[in-house]
């Protein structure tokens, strides 16, 4: 997944324009399609995520975008402003998922999640958000910026195995 050095140092704008990587976050855009495996469950190898064959296409299409944050760096307020930032919180990161599954128009702080969609859990997301943290779960696999050690890690998908305990559950409308 590393890019050439050239490539992380430029990028070129449609106009043909050179500009630093940093601003190229701004006009990248993530895979529309991606790796799969039966059934409807997720899997993670090496850190990518494997969109389960069962999954809605739209489900499918916000795993695959999501995994262009694996490497992301953890910036606290990351992904608030734009969908397309140099790094992302865990709002932020949450957002960018429901955003490419066609689910949220605008990025929302974790406080707004905490109404988002609709109460419970989904069959395919849930989102868990209290004040100050969140996280989903997307086809048994969690997407989160910590590791469960308490510490800003980045965007990743990890085992699903932080408690639920003091997040509300929320999910997208049919999914």
């Amino acid at each position: 997944m590393n890019r050439p050095l050239f490539l992380r140092a430029i990028c070129i704008l449609a106009a043909g324009v050179l500009v630093p990587e940093a601003t190229c976050a701004a006009v990248a855009r993530p895979p529309q399609t991606g790796p799969t495996v039966p059934g409807r469950t997720a899997v993670v190898v090496r850190g990518i995520c494997y969109a389960p064959t069962e999954a809605p296409l739209a489900v499918k299409r916000a795993i695959w975008a999501t995994n262009y944050l694996i490497g992301k760096p953890y910036v606290w307020g990351g992904g608030h402003s734009t969908f397309y930032d140099r790094g992302y919180d865990c709002s932020g990161s949450v957002s960018f998922l429901l955003h490419h599954a066609g689910a949220l128009a605008q990025p929302m702080p974790s406080k707004g999640l905490q109404n988002y969609g609709q109460p419970g859990p989904g069959r395919w997301i849930t989102i868990y958000a209290r004040s100050g943290h969140t996280f989903a779960i997307v086809c048994g696999i969690r997407l989160d910026t910590t590791g469960g050690r308490g510490q800003d890690e980045g965007p990743g998908w990890r085992a699903n195995t932080r408690g639920p305990r003091g997040f509300i559950k929320r999910h997208p409308p049919g999914m």
